[in-house]
This record gives structure tokens, C-alpha cells and sequence, in this order.
């Protein structure tokens, strides 16, 4: 018997614990019923109830779809952060800068070319020397 009563002491906080990371996570906005502060009191004050009742009521519901961006209480809708795979200014950006450095090497290849090709004309117009003479 008294191992029973060990084990639901440990689920009854494991339960309690995890109903509080939960409710310490979610978003102010969307907590139900209640404010953060008095679910964290519920849950802190009565652990197994406390638990299965932020679990049942206090939870944020899970975010629809499909459905309409949430809205704050003026009526301004919420800006939600962008993944920088789907934000078009960032994207833009990378492509310009992508086309500067382009460019740019592009530029380099160009000046090394062209130096390269003055080398070899001054070279044709130089006498052969010594070292350049094969041995034979």
C-alpha cells in the first residue's frame, strides 16, 4: 500500500510540474478563464486539481489553420514573428547581397584577367633570357 500511495504522490507532481511549465509558457494572450498569476496560485496550492483543471480550462486552445489572424483587444492584429525562409524583405536582401559579392568576384576575375594578359604581352615583347632558355 504504501507504494501506491509513493506512486501517486510522484505522478501528482510530475503532473503538477508539467501543468505548470505549461502554463508558464504559454502565451498571456491566449490563456483562458484566468490570469497567468492565479492559474500558477491554482496549481501551486491544489497540485492535482490545479493541474487537471488548467489542462481542461486555463490551456491556450490549440491555433486553427485556416482560421483568421488573432486579434488584440483595440482591434490591431497581432504581429506574429517570420521564419526568414518566408519574410520577402529578408529574401530580398539575401539576393542583393548575393548580387554585390557576385559582382564583385566577378569584378576581381576581371582585373586578375587582365593583369595576367599584360604579363604575357610584355613577356612577347622582351628579348628571351637566360633563365628562360631551355637547357640543353
Amino acid at each position: 500500500m504504501a507504494r501506491l500511495s509513493i506512486l501517486l504522490f510522484l505522478i501528482q507532481i510530475v503532473l503538477a510540474v508539467i501543468a505548470l511549465i505549461s502554463c508558464l509558457s504559454a502565451d498571456e494572450e491566449r490563456i483562458r478563464a484566468l490570469p497567468r498569476f492565479a492559474w500558477v496560485l491554482i496549481i501551486l496550492v491544489f497540485p492535482l486539481i490545479g493541474s487537471i483543471a488548467w489542462f481542461l480550462a486555463g490551456r491556450p486552445a490549440p491555433a486553427a489553420p485556416a482560421g483568421p489572424a488573432p486579434t488584440r483587444g483595440g482591434g490591431g492584429r497581432v504581429k506574429r514573428p517570420v521564419a526568414p525562409d518566408d519574410d520577402p524583405e529578408f529574401l530580398k536582401s539575401i539576393a542583393e547581397q548575393s548580387h554585390r559579392e557576385d559582382a564583385d568576384l566577378f569584378r576581381r576575375w576581371e582585373e586578375d584577367l587582365r593583369r595576367r594578359e599584360d604579363d604575357l604581352r610584355r613577356r612577347e615583347d622582351e628579348p628571351p633570357r637566360e633563365d628562360d632558355r631551355p637547357q640543353t
